[in-house]
């Protein structure tokens, strides 16, 4: 068992460090004065303060959080009561058929989705913008709300919304006082988790992004395609830290949750 703990401690160092060495590398030469990847001759700041400089930049980042942010709040409330309608079936197989539906969603190419928003936002003749990339984070979001959400509703108990019925609750008192407080932790969990994706998209908004708005992700490509400089080191070393921050955010948020939940089950 020893060999065996030992031998999996040194794959998951392999893993960590194969993952995060590249991202570690590119946040290094972000402070190089020299500005190239190649040799590091000095610490400097100057290709962030490039990046807070840069006007055309800031309102980019801008739209990137507004959109994220707007997105996640619509995804987690719409998915949140998909999720609870579709544990609430009581056909099992319209409820199966759903969640295989909601699972595909998931799991299908970025690019397939964002060509078929593309189609559809020409069909009905929505320009490209603001508006076809923030309904296109909606959309990929609320499965992700969905998956994240499901678990928590079918760990509760009958036996609590039972009991709030029975004491007079209505459907919107079980809803906002008995499922909603319960579901708390996935929800936090969902909507970080769509943030987190919002921020990451790449491959879905390009397509739908039109000229005149841009997100961080389309941003760096377009000027990576241009040549590399240090200025998409900073970029993006402060992309990591923000998508760092909120993976902690939400650990700890879930960890307050589950003691919250300890400490009224210990009374």
């Amino acid at each position: 068992m020893g060999k065996l703990s030992n031998t999996g401690k040194a794959y998951l160092a392999v893993v960590f460090i194969i993952l995060y060495a590249p991202i570690f590398y590119l946040m290094f030469y972000s402070f190089n004065s020299g500005g190239t990847m190649s040799s590091f001759e000095g610490f400097t700041l100057e290709h962030y303060g490039a990046v807070f400089s840069d006007t055309r930049l800031i309102i980019i980042l801008m739209n990137t959080v507004i959109v994220a942010l707007l997105s996640s709040l619509a995804a987690t409330a719409i998915g949140v009561l998909g999720a609870i309608g579709i544990v609430f079936l009581r056909n099992p197989k319209m409820r199966n058929a759903v969640l295989s539906l909601n699972n595909i969603l998931i799991v299908s190419p970025d690019v397939i989705i964002g060509a078929s928003f593309l189609i559809l936002f020409t069909m009905v003749g929505i320009k490209l913008g603001f508006a076809s990339v923030l309904i296109s984070h909606i959309a990929f979001s609320i499965p992700i709300v969905v998956i994240m959400v499901l678990p928590k509703l079918q760990e509760m108990s009958s036996s609590l919304l039972d009991a709030a019925a029975d004491l007079g609750a209505s459907k919107r008192d079980i809803l906002t006082r008995v499922i909603i407080p319960y579901i708390k932790p996935g929800i936090f969990a969902g909507f970080f988790l769509a943030l987190t994706y919002s921020l990451d998209d790449f491959a879905v908004t390009f397509f739908v992004t039109g000229n005149g708005f841009s997100t961080l992700s389309v941003e760096i490509y377009s000027m990576a395609r241009a040549g590399i400089t240090l200025t998409i080191n900073a970029l993006s070393t402060l992309i990591f830290v923000v998508t760092l921050g909120l993976v902690i955010g939400y650990y700890y948020f879930n960890q307050r949750s589950r003691n919250t939940t300890r400490t009224g089950a210990s009374r």
